[in-house]
């Protein structure tokens, strides 16, 4: 009787999860989905740009929280901000030069502060030595440059007064109690932070033309109350303002919407492994990471990913079907820091001769295994495959079970030809010149 129960809940719970997965809160088809996501699937390299007074401090941009300052203490970086180098035409072509095809920009990130000219507080780029607003020349600059454009906007606040102090909040209180929280939280008002949450992202997505990908950030509901998720963000609203007033905008999944069809266009796995990128084949994907351990521009922090690193993380996330995008941390000055200069460069290196095998190109169909120290992509329209060489081999490349599948092989960087034949199973053997002057080199096969 006991396993009947247990079987008639299992089934229960199987049947309410089928029902809850399809709630919806607009009416869209998957079929429209696909049509609004294709540019984005196809772009599969994009740049993040954390900025905001944190650069200032330089280190970390969390530094609120990390060092547990207020208002009052925070304010000198409001003072001192004064980015006389900012010249994001010049973001725009080194993004470009990469191979990145669209940018998301930190409109207010935790810390409250605002790089745009909103009518709805005075803590913002306009009221700082910079006099403008930056956000205006960011879309500009990334228009010109035929690059799709993106706002990030936090839903945490650090600054605002009405925003409840919760778990993470810099003011925080150290005993965690209940009433801690509520002494702290007396004065203050959600509900006109939500008002204001709201009034902000309207005016982002009405001021400056068509916005591409809206990056809402982040959700962290606790069962004791101090965190927050959709009931404090008004999340199901939200998205149908946001929807209503660019609907054909792109928005990640972290307004804490998991129960709905339509609460999100796609996931956002953050400085994970390429190890763990595999789990989400099948699902669309940006993977979103650093070229350092941090964010916003942080001096003193010295683990930069290296160029072959880098290319792992791109080439890993098209080979599993998902996107990269890709942080840099512009200086209080404005500019983008000298290591990051750098790996961008090497990266427009490696896309300008490589970038066929990354654009419009997801996972290899399961015909094709994997040969031996390498990574495939696949175009699904050219029916081209990519072989990426991680371990470039000496002499010869053996392609497990490709006899018969393909038609020419070539460097992708050169088109130059590589011959191959037979070995008597159904393998190929292909014959490997020197390496190419490429981290990872590319091979690519016409298909049968």
């Amino acid at each position: 009787m006991l396993k009947k129960i247990q079987l008639l809940c299992l089934l229960t719970l199987m049947v309410v999860s089928s029902v809850s997965a399809q709630k919806m809160i607009g009416s869209e088809t998957d079929a429209q989905k696909d049509q609004r996501m294709e540019w984005w699937k196809d772009s599969r390299f994009g740049m993040f740009i954390h900025w905001g007074l944190y650069s200032g401090a330089a280190r970390h941009e969390w530094v609120k929280h990390n060092e547990k300052i207020d208002n009052e203490g925070y304010q000198k970086y409001f003072d001192q901000f004064n980015p006389d180098y900012f010249d994001p035409n010049k973001w725009a072509k080194s993004a470009k030069a990469a191979g990145m095809r669209y940018a998301v920009l930190t409109t207010k990130h935790h810390e409250g502060f605002c790089l745009f000219d909103s009518k709805y507080t005075d803590y913002k780029a306009p009221n700082t030595k910079a006099k403008r607003d930056l956000v205006r020349e960011y879309v500009n600059a990334f228009r010109a440059q035929g690059l799709k454009v993106g706002f990030y906007y936090s839903l945490l606040d650090w600054h605002h007064p009405d925003y409840t102090i919760d778990e993470i909040h810099p003011q925080s209180p150290a005993d965690k109690s209940d009433a801690s929280y509520a002494k702290l939280n007396k004065n203050r008002d959600m509900a006109k932070y939500r008002q204001y949450m709201r009034n902000q992202i309207t005016e982002l997505l009405t001021n400056y033309g068509k916005i591409d990908v809206l990056w809402l950030d982040f959700s962290f509901p606790r069962s004791d109350g101090h965190g927050k998720g959709k009931d404090e963000w008004g999340s199901v609203e939200l998205l149908k303002l946001i929807r209503k007033l660019q609907p054909g905008i792109i928005v990640d999944n972290r307004l804490n919407l998991e129960e709905y069809k339509d609460g999100a266009d796609f996931e956002t796995p953050e400085q994970v492994s390429t190890a763990e990128l595999a789990k989400y084949r099948g699902k669309t994907w940006e993977t979103c990471q650093t070229f350092s351990g941090s964010w916003g521009y942080y001096r003193d922090e010295n683990t930069w990913k290296t160029h072959r690193q880098l290319l792992d993380l791109l080439i890993t996330s098209v080979s599993n079907g998902g996107n990269l995008i890709l942080n840099v941390g512009p200086t209080a000055r404005g500019e983008f820091d000298y290591r990051a200069t750098n790996a961008l460069d090497s990266l427009a290196h490696w896309m300008h001769a490589n970038d066929q095998s990354i654009y419009n190109c997801t996972f290899a169909p399961d015909t094709y295994k994997v040969p031996e120290g390498t990574k495939l992509t696949y175009n699904k329209k050219t029916k081209k495959l990519y072989v990426q060489l991680f371990d470039y081999p000496k002499g010869k490349l053996i392609l497990p079970g490709y006899a018969g599948k393909i038609k020419y092989a070539q460097f992708l960087n050169d088109h130059s030809e590589l011959l191959y034949k037979p070995t008597g199973s159904d393998d190929l053997e292909v014959t490997m010149p020197a390496k190419p002057p490429y981290e990872i080199p590319v091979i690519e096969l016409s298909l049968n």
